[in-house]
């Protein structure tokens, strides 16, 4: 059982930015708020939807379906439903977002066996803004779960289930085999095993083979060279002073959201598109990708909340620290992390060393070592908000504390 939005399909891509293109600005900003209100855990997933598909009242229902037809797949996805086809597996997509005549048609395009999505009020061909159906209620899609094991003869063990959100924890059974894809804080710590970034990494795990180690790809280390240079900052604090340097970090921040939404109407914003398409993997470019925005924000935060040298440390702790882990973790990560299996052992080892080497420049060595290791414990957490934000921060207050 697949999940599809996130999964399959770019997270939030659809309404928001397919959809969101035939919107009025005012109603474009109510869908996104009611999203935002999700995110943070305010209002249940059916409220959400609620909100949302009142705002397409009006709407041609075949509308909806031609503009998702323009929404990409995620790559990989068709060649991970042929292999599935190919050696026996059934199917099914299931989704809280999406119509269950949009889901429908995404699962004939990748010849799944069952397709739900939840029921939207259509009369005479427009859309009249009502949604019902299992998949938005509590608990709705193990509903839907049980009814197709039901049908097929099947029990919970000969199931396995490629979600990532909370939407989905209902279908985390102990017995189901557990995977998440680009998981939320919630389903990294009930998955069995988490898939971050490439969606053909789902086959060897439901073929029973071994992870294999892989080396970073030339995007993650571009990625995390521009994470890494942030060491740059309490150097450029120096030099121009703390409040320049914060203007300057608030204009790049806002030419990157410029980028991106110019990416998701298909066209470009010279240097920084190119720059942003180098550091991310196949799957993000489809997506609009806000880490580099809390990074700049846990980075903003921490230069302007905490006195030098604890600002200066705290955030070459986090440059240096996070990228570390990230790529040892790829290159040598062997021991998942038994509350968040999307890290390894052996990553924030690396993490460690390279964040202490980093903020002894800064502070002495006693220090360092707490700093580094407050920060790598962040880092392995499956925290519900981005740790970009969180990190530099928490480890600015402790690094303030202690000196």
């Amino acid at each position: 059982m697949f999940d599809v939005e996130g999964v399959l399909i770019p997270k939030r891509r659809y309404l928001l930015f397919d959809v969101g293109r035939k919107l009025r600005f005012s109603q474009f900003v109510r869908i996104a708020m009611f999203g935002i209100f999700y995110e943070l855990g305010l209002i249940s997933i059916k409220s959400a939807m609620k909100h949302v598909f009142r705002v397409f009242k009006g709407f041609q229902a075949d509308d909806l379906v031609q503009i998702f037809k323009q929404t990409p797949l995620l790559p990989g996805v068709k060649e991970v439903f042929e292999k599935l086809r190919s050696t026996g597996w059934k199917t099914a997509l299931i989704s809280s977002g999406l119509p269950t005549f949009v889901v429908s048609d995404l699962a004939s395009t990748l010849g799944a066996d069952y397709a739900y999505g939840f029921e939207l009020g259509i009369k005479d061909g427009v859309v009249t803004g009502e949604i019902w159906g299992d998949s938005i209620e509590h608990e709705g899609k193990l509903a839907i779960l049980k009814k197709i094991l039901e049908t097929e003869g099947l029990t919970p063990k000969d199931c396995a289930v490629i979600v990532d959100d909370r939407n989905n924890a209902s279908l985390m059974l102990p017995e189901i085999l557990k995977i998440g894809y680009n998981p939320d804080f919630i389903i990294r710590m009930k998955a069995d095993y988490v898939v971050t970034g490439y969606p053909l990494e789902v086959l060897s795990i439901l073929q029973g083979q071994p992870k294999t180690r892989r080396l970073p790809s030339k995007n993650d280390v571009v990625r995390e060279i521009i994470h890494a240079s942030g060491i740059a900052v309490p150097v450029l604090s120096s030099l121009i002073g703390i409040y320049p340097l914060a203007y300057f970090i608030l204009l790049i921040t806002a030419f990157y959201v410029v980028s991106e939404l110019t990416i998701m109407e298909r066209g470009s914003l010279p240097v920084i598109s190119s720059i942003t398409r180098h550091a991310t993997t196949p799957e993000e470019q489809y997506e609009f990708r806000a880490a580099p925005i809390f990074y700049a924000f846990g980075i903003l935060f921490t230069l302007l909340l905490f006195p030098r040298p604890a600002s200066d440390a705290a955030i070459v702790i986090f440059v240096f620290g996070d990228s570390a882990a990230s790529i040892f973790g790829k290159m040598f990560g062997r021991t998942p992390l038994a509350f968040n299996k999307g890290k390894t052992l052996e990553g924030s080892l690396f993490g460690f060393v390279f964040a202490f080497s980093a903020a002894v420049f800064f502070v002495n060595p006693f220090i360092a070592a707490s700093g580094a290791a407050a920060a790598m414990l962040i880092e392995t957490l499956p925290l519900p908000i981005n740790d970009n934000l969180v990190l530099p921060i928490v480890t600015g207050a402790l690094l303030t504390l202690l000196l």
